[in-house]
């Protein structure tokens, strides 16, 4: 399809400014066209009034009946009168209306002089508003025109393609096509390289960590195997021992598959919310209450808010999150130590479900990294665990349009809200 080179040539910028230009003088031309009328309408109320007050005044009153009319009969302007008959057709009043005709076109002349140039004096403004309007279409149609010129050759699209071939993810590498004209097409690919980078770099972290959480408990089961091997028939304490090892590791790997398998079905969108209308207060009291009666090692608060709150979420889901967040605040406090569970409104009005410990708490580093899949911060490290409980927590409050609130100190404790 063929352009005409004498529009192409033309800049958006100077096509944009041409544009406001109109505007500005259709938006000029609209306010005189009103100026005009209100100052017709000015006209024929003051002739109007004039001719009412000189009935009054000279014929004794006005009556609605009456006839009127201007005539001149000389046929010149300066003679023009202004006439009212009665309703029998006799003369009342003739008065010269040619004075009062010039007083009145020159006020209401004098009226749209200054109307006019007040709009004179606000072509400025009109015009940087039109052109403050038109700023969006302008850098839109500038970017289409960037585009436009960039009229590759065949060979700029094989240099293109042969610099994405010798680039990977895996690799220290980035596209550089020593091309001013292609400096954009350049950073748009390196920055996907980055972002594949980062997404590489996070999956084989992922199946190392994952590797090395699934390499222990193998190799705590095949040792325990060994021994029961060459001694455990004729040791009982050395069968009792291996057996329970074996069922604990056993236990650990299961839960360790069951969360992979969970993370790997969110990420694949395999897992579907089923979401209702949810009381929060009930939710939070449930978890309460199981906690109380499988948690013997520690005391439990709940506190409860004064109204009744609900959200949009599904049930299962969110409960687990909370579950995993009163799972790890056992686990981290010392026996007897209080663990409270919480419902209430942010300052925002946003409900939230909260988890307080008084444990061994977190660093401000351990904040920042603690919903991250396999991280376990040093102090946890003595403790057992899989690393991924927090992401799947994670994982769930995201999908609810929720985000968690964390206030942890070393030593004194954490407090988590989950806000949805």
């Amino acid at each position: 399809m063929s352009s005409n080179p004498k529009s192409s040539n033309i800049r958006p910028s100077k096509r944009m400014t041409s544009i406001a230009n109109r505007i500005m003088m259709q938006i000029s031309r609209t306010k005189l066209g009103i100026c005009f009328r209100m100052d017709l309408l000015i006209f024929l109320l003051l002739t109007a009034g004039w001719a009412f007050m000189k009935e009054i005044e000279e014929a004794g009153g006005f009556v609605l009946k009456r006839s009127r009319c201007f005539i001149t009969e000389s046929g010149s302007l300066t003679d023009l009168l202004y006439r009212v008959y009665s309703t029998d057709g006799t003369l009342l009043l003739s008065v010269g209306f040619y004075k009062v005709l010039v007083s009145i076109t020159a006020l209401v002349s004098a009226v749209f002089v200054l109307q006019f140039l007040g709009v004179i004096l606000s072509l400025p403004a009109v015009s940087s508003r039109a052109r403050r309007t038109l700023a969006p279409m302008r850098e839109i149609a500038e970017r289409a025109d960037e585009l436009n010129r960039l009229a590759f050759s065949e060979d700029k699209y094989r240099l293109i393609e042969d610099a994405i071939e010798n680039v990977t993810p895996e690799e220290d590498r980035y596209l550089s096509l020593h091309d001013k004209e292609l400096l954009g097409i350049e950073q748009a690919v390196n920055h996907l390289i980055e972002r594949l980078k980062d997404s590489y770099l996070q999956q084989a972290r992922f199946v190392n960590d994952a590797s090395h959480e699934l390499r222990t408990p193998i190799a705590v089961i095949r040792g325990y195997a060994d021994m029961l091997k060459r001694w455990g028939s004729s040791d009982e304490k050395v069968l009792d021992e291996s057996i329970s090892a074996i069922s604990n590791e056993a236990e650990h790997m299961n839960r360790l598959v069951e969360q992979l398998l969970f993370l790997a079905r969110g990420d694949s969108g395999k897992t579907v919310l089923q979401k209702e209308q949810v009381s929060l207060n009930e939710l939070i009291k449930e978890i309460y209450e199981e906690s109380f009666m499988i948690d013997e090692a520690h005391p439990y608060r709940f506190r409860n808010s004064e109204e009744e709150i609900f959200a949009e979420a599904d049930r299962t889901l969110l409960k687990q999150a909370v579950r995993i967040l009163v799972d790890n605040a056992a686990k981290y406090t010392k026996p007897k130590d209080e663990i409270i569970l919480g419902v209430g409104l942010t300052d925002e009005k946003r409900p939230y479900l909260m988890v307080q410990d008084t444990g061994i708490g977190m660093s401000q580093t351990d904040v920042e990294h603690m919903f991250e899949r396999f991280y376990r911060a040093d102090k946890a490290r003595s403790f057992q665990g899989t690393g991924l409980g927090l992401s799947i927590a994670k994982w769930i409050v995201d999908r609810h349009g929720g985000h968690f609130e964390i206030l942890s100190r070393t030593e004194l404790g954490t407090r988590i809200l989950i806000v949805l």
